[in-house]
């Protein structure tokens, strides 16, 4: 009987061996707070991804901020280089107006009629500051070329065609009043009254705030004076020293209005 109680022992720790088998395994449960290293490793490399755009975005501002430096200082840089040509051109304005006040000067010494010292008809302290001077250098070449012909060449008669081309094609020119006045005042001289009284119309009637206007009127007045126009003369006269009572023209003209008879 020894052999079937062994073979039953057997079989039933083998029985046995399969029911334990069968029986479920214990599970070990995880806390939600803790994660698992594949988690812990895909979160290590956002964190890492992030502080590599942070230092990028640092790095980016840097730089954006050198630029900013280095075109503020250009902005200063040409500043200041736009200051010094704009102080350099106001040196030379400057200088071209005073040349002008000396031409214009010259040219009212020159065109004086030398028998008469008191036709002088320009103070040029007082008037020589109030010319506007033009900034196209064609134009204050046409200009120098007449005026030079009355001051270097004593050329007048051929000043004359040289003025009226000027104010032919520069009507509109900043020289336009000087231009007329010192035609009329050659072609009075010249002894053309009528062409002369025109020129000076030109300036009394189109150029109120020019230097030259109370100038022109003392000369209209000379050429009516002259025709034997003695009413239209007395008239001239008299408004020119209402309207300009302290110029030189005015105490040039206050004399010869005493001199015509009533």
């Amino acid at each position: 009987m020894k052999p079937n109680s062994i073979l039953f022992g057997m079989s039933f720790a083998v029985a046995a061996n399969l029911a334990v088998a069968a029986e479920p395994a214990p599970v070990i449960e995880v806390t939600a707070g803790t994660p698992s290293n594949g988690a812990q490793s895909s979160l290590s490399e956002q964190l890492v991804s992030l502080e590599r755009k942070l230092d990028a975005r640092n790095r980016a501002q840097v730089n954006v901020q050198r630029q900013l430096d280095e075109l503020q200082n250009e902005v200063n840089e040409l500043r200041g280089i736009t200051e010094l040509h704009t102080y350099q051109l106001s040196q030379v304005l400057d200088r071209q107006r005073e040349l002008y006040q000396e031409l214009d000067r010259r040219v009212s010494e020159a065109l004086k009629p030398a028998n008469q010292t008191s036709a002088t008809i320009i103070d040029p302290r007082d008037s020589a500051g109030k010319v506007n001077y033009s900034n196209n250098l064609t134009e204050n070449e046409a200009y120098d070329r007449a005026v030079n012909m009355v001051l270097k060449d004593k050329r007048y008669d051929q000043a004359i065609p040289e003025f009226e081309a000027f104010n032919k094609r520069y009507p509109n020119s900043s020289y336009s009043a000087n231009a007329h006045y010192w035609l009329g005042q050659l072609l009075f001289n010249k002894g053309e009254l009528a062409k002369a009284r025109q020129e000076f119309d030109v300036v009394v009637n189109n150029y109120p705030d020019s230097s030259k206007r109370s100038d022109a009127m003392l000369k209209l007045a000379m050429v009516e004076q002259k025709e034997n126009n003695q009413n239209k003369a007395i008239a001239v006269y008299k408004k020119l020293i209402a309207e300009y009572p302290n110029s030189s023209a005015a105490k040039l003209a206050q004399p010869r209005l005493n001199s015509i008879k009533p």
